[in-house]
C-alpha cells in the first residue's frame, strides 16, 4: 500500500541535480567594457533572502569574471550553512565562491530552482559534501549528484505560485522591518543633532560624566591554573543594541584584577575597532548572572549616574552624530577601523536634565518595541517560506 505522501507524488520523477540544472560557466573579463557595472560578493547575499539587495560597483576595481544574468541563481559554495541563495535581476559578475544555476533543459521551470536550492535537503547535502575547516567549500561534482523528485510541469507551477506567495509575505515584513529600522535611525539623529542643536543643551565630552575604562589583554594575562576562570567579552559578542553570549569566551585572571575589569550592570560597551559599521557601537550591558570581564577592544563606559543614563550615552554613540565622530577620527586601515581611549572620552553629546532623557528614551524605547515586533515577524515569515519549501520539495 502506498501511502499519503507516495500517492500525492505519483508521475514525480527522482533525477539527480546535474540532470536538470545546469552551472553556468559564462566568464567575463572586461565588465565594464560589456556594459556591466555591479558586481557581487557573499558578503553581498543575505541569508534565506531570495532578493540581492547589495552589491558593488564594477568602476571601484574587481577581479571577479564569473558573469551572471536575470534569472540565474546564485549560490554561495562557501560556508554553505550560511543559507545564500538569490535570484539575479540584473547582469552583473559575482565572487568564484559563488555558484551560478540555471536549468539545463525545459524540463525544470526556472522559477522553482532558487526554492529547491532553500530546501533544507539541499543544503543538507551542501554541507556534508564541504571540504577545508577553517572555509568549508562543497563543490559543482558532489552538488550535481544531489537526488530529489521533479514534479510534472503542472505541478511544478502551482508550487512555484505557492512558494512565491509566501516569498511575497516575507518580502513585505522585511519592508516594514526595514521602515521601522528607518524611524529608529530617523529619530536618533533628530535628537542628537537638529532637536539638540535647537536646545540650549550643554555639550559635554563623556570622559567629563563618565568613566572610559579599558579591558584586560588577553596576551597580557599569563594564565596560572590556580587563577579563577571567567568569561570575557571581545568585539564580536558587541551587536548593534545588544550583546550576543552564545559564543562564550573565558579568561583566567587573579582574582585582585577582577575589579578593574568587570562589568557592572549599566556600562555602555564601545567597540574599539574592527569594521567601519561596528566601530564605536554603544551598548548597554544587562547582565548579571556572572562576573563578566571585557577586552581590551572593548571600551567599558561607566557613567556619571547623577547625570547621565546609560541609554542616552548608548542612543548617541548608535547616532548619526556618534557614527561621524568615531568615522572621522578613527585610525583606518583597508575596511579596518580603530579608536582609542583619547577618542571615545572627548566624543561631545548633548546632556538634558535626567527628566528629559527619560522622556525621549521612553519614546525611543517604543519605537524599538514596535521594531523588534517587525523583526520577529520577519523571522518567523522567512522560517515559514523555507520550511514550505522542504515540505513540498524534500
Amino acid at each position: 500500500m502506498t501511502d499519503k505522501k507516495t500517492r500525492s507524488r505519483e508521475g514525480w520523477t527522482r533525477v539527480r541535480f546535474g540532470d536538470v540544472v545546469r552551472l553556468s560557466g559564462e566568464r567575463c573579463t572586461d565588465p565594464l567594457g560589456a556594459g556591466i557595472e555591479r558586481y557581487v560578493g557573499l558578503e553581498h547575499l543575505e541569508p534565506g533572502d531570495l532578493r540581492i539587495r547589495s552589491w558593488g560597483n564594477v568602476a571601484d576595481g574587481v577581479t571577479f569574471t564569473n558573469r551572471f544574468r536575470p534569472g540565474q541563481v546564485l549560490f554561495g559554495k562557501r560556508r554553505a550553512y550560511q543559507r545564500k541563495v538569490a535570484v539575479a535581476d540584473f547582469d552583473g559578475i559575482c565572487s568564484s565562491d559563488i555558484y551560478v544555476f540555471q536549468p539545463s533543459d525545459d524540463r525544470l521551470l526556472p522559477e522553482l530552482l532558487p526554492f529547491i536550492c532553500q530546501t533544507d535537503g539541499f543544503f543538507e547535502h551542501a554541507l556534508k559534501t564541504s571540504a577545508g575547516s577553517l572555509s568549508p567549500r562543497t563543490n559543482w561534482t558532489s552538488l550535481s549528484e544531489y537526488e530529489f523528485d521533479l514534479p510534472p510541469a503542472g505541478e511544478q507551477t502551482r508550487i512555484t505560485q505557492l512558494l512565491s506567495t509566501a516569498e511575497t509575505a516575507t518580502t513585505t515584513a522585511d519592508c516594514a522591518r526595514i521602515m521601522g529600522d528607518f524611524c529608529i535611525r530617523s529619530y536618533l539623529h533628530t535628537l542628537f543633532n537638529a532637536t539638540a542643536a535647537a536646545r540650549a543643551w550643554p555639550w559635554v565630552p563623556i570622559g567629563e560624566i563618565a568613566d572610559v575604562r579599558t579591558g584586560i589583554a588577553r596576551h597580557a594575562a599569563k594564565e596560572d591554573s590556580s587563577w579563577e576562570s571567567f568569561p570575557y567579552i571581545t568585539v564580536s559578542h558587541v551587536q548593534d543594541g545588544y550583546v550576543d553570549l552564545t559564543d562564550r569566551r573565558m579568561i583566567r585572571i587573579p582574582e585582585s584584577l577582577v575589579p578593574r575589569y568587570e562589568l557592572l550592570l549599566g556600562d555602555v560597551l564601545m567597540t574599539e575597532g574592527g569594521d567601519l559599521d561596528k566601530l564605536g557601537r554603544g551598548t548597554v550591558w544587562r547582565e548579571n548572572s556572572d562576573r563578566y570581564l571585557h577586552q581590551n577592544h572593548v571600551f567599558a563606559v561607566r557613567p556619571d549616574a547623577t547625570r547621565l543614563r546609560s541609554e542616552w550615552l548608548s542612543s548617541a554613540a548608535r547616532s548619526s552624530l556618534g557614527r561621524a565622530y568615531f568615522l572621522g577620527c578613527a585610525k583606518r586601515t583597508s575596511n579596518l577601523a580603530s579608536i582609542n581611549k583619547t577618542q571615545v572620552a572627548a566624543f561631545r553629546i548633548p546632556l538634558p536634565p535626567l527628566r528629559q532623557q527619560d522622556g525621549f528614551l521612553a519614546e525611543l524605547s517604543g519605537l524599538e518595541a514596535a521594531s523588534s515586533s517587525l523583526h520577529q515577524h520577519h523571522s518567523r515569515l522567512r522560517r515559514l517560506a523555507t520550511g514550505l519549501a522542504s515540505a513540498l520539495m524534500d
